[in-house]
């Protein structure tokens, strides 16, 4: 029987992915200012430093304190522990532009309750945002001036000149044909085509500046905070087959209820 998940709870466990996302920005900032950190290649060729590593090792400290009993899936560690509780911890989520020396990268810490995700923390100081929500408890942004505010989806329901659309990697997308052509209608029907990627295109939907993303190429670990995050403020997002996001997910759809339901439709016709 699963453990009662109450909103006292939920706030602890809030409070402490902000700490723990405190914690992975005093290992990472010094080093992104200072550009002094060595790239390895793992095997599949993304790149990792020694940044992301101390601070994965980081946020695991912080979680660990409070729910030693808890489990852990961390990117560059992997998975560790079994339980109904699991922390999803990408640590420096757009390892690539933190190398190359742009902002488009941040710390991703969720939690996962018997296998749905109920929190997430998206922090980026260099772009100068942090983002988070709880299961039921909406959706909230700090900017780069330190305000704090609840955000919400756009109210845009149809792919006219208004929307906009952002992309992630689309390699699995322009390898089918059928999906590739229904990308391409929507392209030409909307007023604006983008690719913020990363953390950054989901923390502009969730506060209505943009109206659809789509990625056919990623990870639960790329997203886990950022599902709760759109969800809670209004969103929809499964993967681009329709389906929940778990950890298995390889896809991402996420958007405006109305824009989701058509682009869901239109890849899988």
């Amino acid at each position: 029987m699963s453990a009662p998940l109450d909103d006292a709870f939920l706030a602890r466990a809030l409070a402490t992915a902000q700490r723990a996302a405190d914690a992975a920005e005093a290992v990472i900032e010094p080093r992104w200012r200072a550009r002094d950190f060595s790239v390895e290649t793992k095997a599949d060729a993304t790149p990792v430093t020694e940044a992301d590593r101390d601070a994965e090792a980081a946020i695991k400290r912080v979680l660990r304190e409070d729910f030693p009993g808890h489990a852990f899936y961390g990117e560059e560690e992997g998975r560790e522990g079994e339980g109904e509780f699991l922390w999803l911890i990408d640590p420096i989520d757009g390892t690539k532009a933190f190398v190359r020396g742009y902002p488009m990268f941040s710390t991703q810490v969720a939690l996962m309750h018997a296998g749905e995700l109920v929190l997430g923390v998206s922090a980026s100081f260099a772009y100068g945002e942090r983002a988070w929500a709880v299961r039921g408890g909406g959706a909230h942004l700090r900017d780069a001036r330190g305000t704090v505010r609840r955000i919400h989806v756009a109210a845009t329901r149809a792919f006219d000149a208004q929307a906009a659309i952002s992309t992630g990697n689309l390699k699995s997308l322009a390898g089918s044909p059928a999906r590739w052509a229904a990308y391409g209608d929507l392209v030409r029907r909307v007023g604006r085509i983008r690719g913020y990627g990363d953390f950054l295109h989901y923390h502009l939907l969730a506060r209505g500046a943009i109206d659809l993303v789509i990625e056919s190429d990623l990870n639960i670990l790329d997203i886990a905070p950022l599902v709760v995050l759109v969800r809670e403020a209004g969103g929809t997002f499964t993967n681009l087959d329709g389906q929940p996001i778990g950890l298995d997910t390889r896809s991402a759809l996420a958007g405006t209820p109305e824009l989701h339901a058509q682009a869901i439709a239109a890849f899988n016709a």
